[in-house]
Parts: C-alpha cells; sequence; structure tokens
C-alpha cells in the first residue's frame, strides 16, 4: 500500500479514519466493516478525486475478506450502501451536482474493478447504465460536468458495459447522438465532448484502451 495513489487520499483523512482503512486493507476481520463500506462512500460523495480511487481500496478490502476467511461482509455492505444512494440519486442530484457526479463516478469505479469470477457483476450493471441514460437526458447535457462525467465513464468502462448489455448502449448512444443534433443551448465545450465519445464509438469501445492516461484519471 505504500505510495500508492489510495494510500494518498487515505492520509487526506482524520488520523482515526486513516487507522481504520489501514487495518481494513490488511486484518479486515478485526474491523467494522459496515463502518469502513460507509466511510469510503460517504468520503467518495464528497470528495471527486477519492470517488475515482475508492474502487481500488474496496477492492484491495474485499481480497483480503476473501483470502482471510472467505468472507463477503464488506462487500455485501457497500452493495447495501450503493443501492440507498442510486434509489435517492434523483435528489441527491437536485441538491448537488458534484455529489451526484461523485456518485456516478464511484459507482463505476465500483464497477470496472469489482468482478466475480473475472466478469462485472450483475448487480451493478443496470444501475450503472441508469446513471448515463440519466446523464444523456436533455437536462443534464446542459451541464458540461455531467457531460464530461459521462464521457470519462463510458472511456473507462464502455467496452465492459457494451459487452454484457449491447442493447442499452444503443440506447445511450442513441440519446447522445439525438442530443448532439437536436438539442439547443449545449455549450460548445459539451458539444465537442459529445462529438468525441460519438466518434469514438463510431471506431469501436474497444479502441478506449489507447486514450490518453491523463483522461482515465
Amino acid at each position: 500500500m505504500e505510495n500508492s495513489a489510495e494510500e494518498y487520499r487515505i492520509q487526506s483523512l482524520d488520523m482515526d479514519t486513516q487507522m481504520l482503512l489501514k487495518t481494513a486493507l490488511k486484518d479486515p476481520s478485526s474491523v467494522n466493516l459496515e463502518k469502513v463500506s460507509d466511510i469510503l462512500v460517504d468520503q467518495s460523495l464528497k470528495d471527486q478525486v477519492f470517488s475515482k480511487e475508492a474502487g481500488r481500496i474496496c477492492y484491495t478490502i474485499v481480497q483480503a475478506e476473501a483470502k482471510q476467511n472467505n468472507g463477503n461482509v464488506f462487500r455485501r455492505s457497500l452493495l447495501n450502501r450503493l443501492q440507498q444512494e442510486f434509489k435517492s440519486r434523483e435528489e441527491t442530484r437536485a441538491r448537488s451536482l458534484q455529489e451526484w457526479v461523485c456518485l456516478v463516478t464511484f459507482i463505476c469505479n465500483i464497477f470496472d474493478y469489482l468482478k466475480v469470477n473475472n466478469m462485472p457483476m450483475v448487480a451493478l450493471v443496470h444501475p450503472v447504465y441508469d446513471c448515463l441514460i440519466r446523464l444523456s437526458k436533455p437536462d443534464a447535457l446542459m451541464n458540461e460536468e455531467e457531460v464530461d462525467c459521462l464521457v470519462l465513464q463510458l472511456h473507462r468502462i464502455g467496452e465492459q458495459l457494451e459487452k454484457v448489455n449491447g442493447p442499452r448502449m444503443n440506447e445511450l448512444f442513441y440519446l447522445l447522438r439525438d442530443g448532439f443534433l437536436l438539442q439547443e443551448g449545449i455549450t460548445s465545450m459539451a458539444r465537442l465532448l459529445l462529438l468525441e465519445i460519438l466518434e469514438f464509438r463510431a471506431g469501436g469501445l474497444g479502441a478506449q484502451r489507447h486514450r490518453p492516461q491523463v483522461l482515465l484519471q
């Protein structure tokens, strides 16, 4: 863990929380894993940088718990909390666009990192699609922050999503195409981002591995 990105983000938290998370990463059975999952979600909703890194922390704890006692308390607690946040996503968006963008980033990050038998978790596929399709609606396309979030997530996990459910990816891109072509009032930067992702998919989402690394962070 030393000198890793997630260790750096942990250092930004208070000392008690740092100790709890460090212990969870090494000896998960000795701490309250429900509390750990709540801390990770709460911090992710407040800190967009943390929301991009938290998936690594969650993955490490899941692996450590499975190795230690073949348990899945942390993963179950994490998914339960994510389900709660997902259900109240419209209220979150209405309250704070930043918190909403952090929520989407975190859910997509968890989808990217947590696998079952090297496959994406089925329970997360539709929630992730629902979030991305929400970001493709006309009111969201008016906000550069939401468009930027959408494009970054598609670059990151679009290929995985399309493999597990191609029709919903088609639905999402129909919305993006119509928004790009028909919707008025979209900023020039948002239009540029939409054009980029539309052209990107035309070339195959599998090409995402060639996207400059800085845009994946």
